[in-house]
């Protein structure tokens, strides 16, 4: 099928993506791991800018998880360091591109030059109207829910809202992702098979793709071929619908 075809057939509203693959792209080429993450990087750019253009409103990507600190030293400040120096470079392209730049996670872990240049891309772009890119740092399912969970006990406490009002929707509400949608595609690379603590609860009714191809070899038209997948499933929602 054609990219136009796939296109017209309606893409999904919010795709959330596990950037899995980096250190083994630069194993295969006899590279240090960073390279591999250097090239993961671009390629956020790369895969986010055409998705902005084919009509995704809502792209999250995995970058860091609350459990990748306990990676080799030099690993961690490289992934803590090469950011600042990508966004600094990138930051007017960035900001020229009318796509709206937020994050997910944990902020009072990350080194003051990454927040303080994830702060900037955040402010100055929350006017723009196209994609919103999501960037899910020192990010884990766990760790969201009991922050969120601590901000409706303290809410209770203060008489602001009862127990009986927690429910579905007011968990949602206290989640980082509290202002988007449910994520409808969820994409994992380089051939492994699990969520690892990813958009737990965001991805209660999303479609799952697995692909073998490492994150950095990710391209346009294998973003294409995991919506074509996801448009031929029979999304259900728990009941039922007649079979395509």
């Amino acid at each position: 099928m054609t990219e136009e075809e796939i296109i017209s057939r309606g893409v999904p509203e919010h795709v959330a993506i596990i950037l899995d693959g980096n250190g083994r792209w630069a194993k295969k080429r006899l590279l240090p791991r960073t390279f591999g993450h250097r090239k993961g990087a671009f390629n956020i750019r790369t895969i986010a800018r055409y998705a902005n253009k084919i009509g995704i409103k809502y792209l999250s990507v995995f970058c860091f998880s609350t459990e990748n600190w306990s990676r080799p030293n030099d690993e961690v400040s490289y992934l803590m360091n090469h950011p600042v120096r990508f966004i600094k470079r990138y930051r007017d392209d960035l900001l020229n591109s009318n796509v709206k730049i937020t994050f997910s996670g944990r902020r009072d872990r990350l080194p003051s030059p990454l927040l303080n240049a994830l702060l900037d891309l955040e402010e100055n772009s929350k006017g723009h109207t196209g994609m919103v890119l999501n960037l899910c740092i020192d990010y884990g399912s766990f760790d969201e829910l009991s922050r969120g969970i601590k901000e409706m006990v303290k809410e209770i406490q203060a008489g602001k809202m009862s127990v009986e009002d927690i429910n579905q929707q007011t968990i949602l509400s206290h989640l980082d992702t509290r202002n988007f949608p449910p994520v409808d595609l969820l994409i994992r690379t380089s051939g492994e098979i699990r969520i690892s603590n990813f958009l737990m609860l965001q991805i209660a009714y999303a479609e799952l793709y697995f692909t073998d191809t490492l994150w950095p070899d990710f391209s346009e038209r294998d973003l294409l071929k995991a919506i074509e997948n996801f448009q031929s499933r029979n999304r259900r929602f728990g009941g039922l619908k007649e079979s395509k």
